[in-house]
């Protein structure tokens, strides 16, 4: 078990998840196939189950973001799915042509542990402890949509303070401003590894 202060993934295995996803989305956009994890030479990390999102952008706007928050399968298989569910399956955008695909960069947001097994989340007990740029924020609540994820970049993508990014976890959610004082709702924070490839 790593120490806390050491990073979640290494160099050598941002790199190995970096080349699974590309590879995956080659495989999956030209050829409607999916590439083997069974293929890369991975580390017990990677084969630890943990959840993901895997961001793609083209000329720096977003082209499809989709991830899990539990840990339902290993680390690199989760990487390589949802690289397939961002560029096929992100129901905001149509999917990813093989003639976008010089033009697509990815980022990875790998989800360190939580306090229980299997998922990333800590529950917030006063809004004073979240940290903008470190912690991304999960609202659940009764609403229709039932809850909403924000992950740790995007308030400091958006020049967001903490009540900016509150006001954000609300909207993302579908639930009215200060939701999470409601009866029932419950806000949470989680970290993630975040990286991508440097185009």
């Amino acid at each position: 078990m790593s120490k806390p202060e050491s990073p979640f993934l290494s160099p050598e295995e941002e790199r190995l998840l970096l080349r699974i996803a590309r590879e995956s989305l080659d495989a999956y956009v030209r050829r409607g196939e999916y590439v083997s994890i069974e293929d890369y030479p991975l580390t017990p990390r990677l084969r630890e189950r943990h959840g993901a999102f895997v961001t793609l952008r083209r000329s720096h706007d977003l082209r499809g973001c989709i991830g899990y928050t539990q840990g339902i399968e290993p680390l690199a298989a989760t990487v390589r799915d949802n690289t397939v569910n961002a560029a096929a399956r992100d129901p905001r955008f149509p999917p990813v042509t093989p003639e976008e695909l010089p033009e697509i960069v990815i980022e990875v947001s790998a989800l360190c542990p939580g306090e229980e097994p299997g998922s990333p989340f800590i529950p917030v007990r006063d809004v004073r402890e979240i940290v903008v740029g470190r912690d991304g924020l999960y609202l659940e609540h009764a609403g229709p949509r039932g809850g909403g994820l924000l992950l740790p970049q995007v308030p400091v993508e958006q020049g967001w303070g903490l009540e900016e990014y509150l006001d954000g976890i609300c909207r993302k959610a579908g639930a009215p401003p200060r939701a999470w004082e409601t009866p029932g709702a419950r806000l949470y924070r989680f970290s993630a590894h975040v990286f991508g490839e440097n185009h």
